[in-house]
């Protein structure tokens, strides 16, 4: 009785957290340059649901608010979201397979491949867009991926991928990609703002295009993921365990691995490098809601959303009409915690 009471009060936090996220949704759409009231912009949200909208007057909002909300501010603030939930989903299972609470969807150098391709795109000028996805998002695609295949090849031992050979990889190969970015900055120097910019994260310039392509990365992804909470949840007990237990602990981890790196491929694409969320969001939830991945994925996903919406929201908002890279907001809330959970560890080795 006891699990079946502490269940239902997990059902009815994240149906609540679910609440939470779209009414931060509509307060978000409401917050910019231009003066947009709340209840204008719920109107011309739930204008676009079904059958509800038979029941909302639009005769007294303009056109001009009616594209601000749908065109500019809704599409940035869902792909926020869809890119919050996707680095948190990652970050969680990543933690879970490396044992390891510092480690983030980045550890394997996917950010610097992208980065390396994006570099390209800009200092190419390549202007060619398939349907209205530009090429700096597409090569910034292709960079990611093929990162995470030289650092898989570089870690794979016969049909393992002992860990630590992994990290080192993506440590390595993210230091290699880095270099090579520099140097393409110091050759390129007309392009240097474009490039900075892009590596410190923004969606800006994101459109319901960019969403659907993110979309079903992060929501296959993390279904797919969380068909393995279980094997996660022994996972952390250590792999002989989990193999004792009947858990194909190589086939997950590669499952898992090629999955996660497809979501954040996909995820910074669109949005360039936005670090820290895939780190700080699984530690916070797993305090607040315990390390069952089972709990502890959704929860993620959608505290990651949370958090993206809020950073995006204060990116664009705090100095107008200066746009600030989310990037560095989400770092300036996750590098103190990175700190915290610094001192932290130093103290239980004490």
């Amino acid at each position: 009785m006891a699990f079946i009471q502490k269940r239902k009060n997990y059902e009815l936090k994240f149906l609540l957290t679910i609440v939470l996220l779209f009414v931060l949704i509509i307060v978000s759409s409401a917050i910019g340059i231009a003066n947009i009231t709340f209840s204008q912009t719920m109107n011309i949200i739930l204008s676009r649901v079904p059958f509800v909208n038979k029941l909302i007057s639009q005769d007294y909002i303009s056109s001009t608010h009616r594209l601000i909300i749908l065109n500019i501010r809704l599409p940035r603030i869902v792909l926020s979201a869809f890119i919050g939930a996707g680095l948190a989903l990652v970050g969680t299972a990543f933690q879970a397979i490396f044992k390891n609470p510092m480690a983030d969807p980045y550890v394997l150098g996917i950010s610097s491949g992208a980065s390396l391709g994006a570099t390209i795109a800009i200092i190419t000028g390549i202007e060619f867009a398939f349907k209205n996805i530009g090429m700096v998002t597409i090569f910034a695609f292709i960079g990611a991926i093929s990162t995470t295949f030289i650092v898989y090849n570089i870690a794979r031992v016969g049909g393992k991928i002992p860990i630590n050979i992994l990290l080192l990889a993506g440590v390595a190969i993210s230091f290699l990609f880095s270099s090579l970015v520099y140097l393409m900055m110091i050759f390129n120097r007309e392009q240097i703002e474009k490039i900075i910019f892009w590596t410190m994260g923004s969606v800006s310039e994101a459109s319901f295009t960019h969403v659907l392509l993110v979309l079903p990365f992060v929501l296959i992804g993390g279904i797919i993921i969380y068909v393995f909470a279980r094997d996660l949840n022994l996972m952390l007990t250590g792999d002989e365990t989990a193999l004792t237990l009947g858990i194909e602990v190589e086939t997950v981890k590669k499952l898992i691995l090629v999955v996660s790196s497809l979501i954040i491929a996909a995820c910074v694409s669109v949005s360039g490098i936005i670090g820290f969320v895939g780190l700080i969001i699984p530690h916070i939830l797993r305090i607040i809601v315990g390390p069952d991945h089972k709990i502890l994925l959704p929860f993620s996903a959608v505290g990651g959303a949370i958090f993206m919406i809020i950073c995006d929201t204060l990116a664009r908002s705090l100095v107008p009409p200066i746009e600030i890279p989310v990037g560095a907001i989400t770092s300036l809330f996750g590098a103190p915690y990175f700190i915290y959970l610094l001192v932290k560890k130093k103290k239980q080795v004490n």
